[in-house]
């Protein structure tokens, strides 16, 4: 079994974290708290239930729900939850999309929803990458709800 490094842990829920650049981070992170950036190892929590968004590696760093500017839709707590950042499209605009609109294809999602038409991902999307995937996922809630 190999162990993880330690300063790659969310150091309030001890889970794995993500990578993300810190131009995401620097855009994603309230402008009162973002003279603070100084780290260049970010990572984000995946845990639904973490306070925790953004951590440095390097520095300690911790930046919580409230210091950041957009609701994390891994999050619990958030809303709304965007599925596609860029475009503002939610995780409920792609379940719809599905189950009233017969989508069954990231691209008929976009068509319907307006989803992926203004990426800017490294800025707008907290993992700083594109929203592909989290559309497929809430695509296969939309279809469990068809049933």
């Amino acid at each position: 079994m190999t162990l993880l490094p330690k300063e790659k842990l969310c150091p309030v829920c001890g889970q794995v974290g993500l990578s993300v650049d810190k131009i995401t981070v620097q855009h994603l992170v309230i402008r009162e708290q973002n003279s603070e950036i100084a780290g260049d190892h970010y990572m984000i929590c995946m845990k639904e239930d973490c306070n925790v968004v953004y951590y440095d590696i390097d520095n300690q760093e911790v930046y919580l729900k409230d210091q950041v500017s957009v609701p994390i839709w891994v999050k619990q707590d958030a809303n709304p939850k965007y599925a596609c950042y860029c475009s503002k499209v939610t995780e409920a605009d792609v379940i719809d999309a599905v189950v009233n609109h017969n989508a069954r294809t990231v691209k008929d999602v976009n068509r319907i929803t307006g989803a992926m038409k203004n990426a800017n991902c490294k800025m707008n999307n907290p993992l700083g990458i594109c929203c592909h995937n989290v559309i497929k996922d809430a695509m296969v809630k939309g279809l469990k709800a068809k049933k």
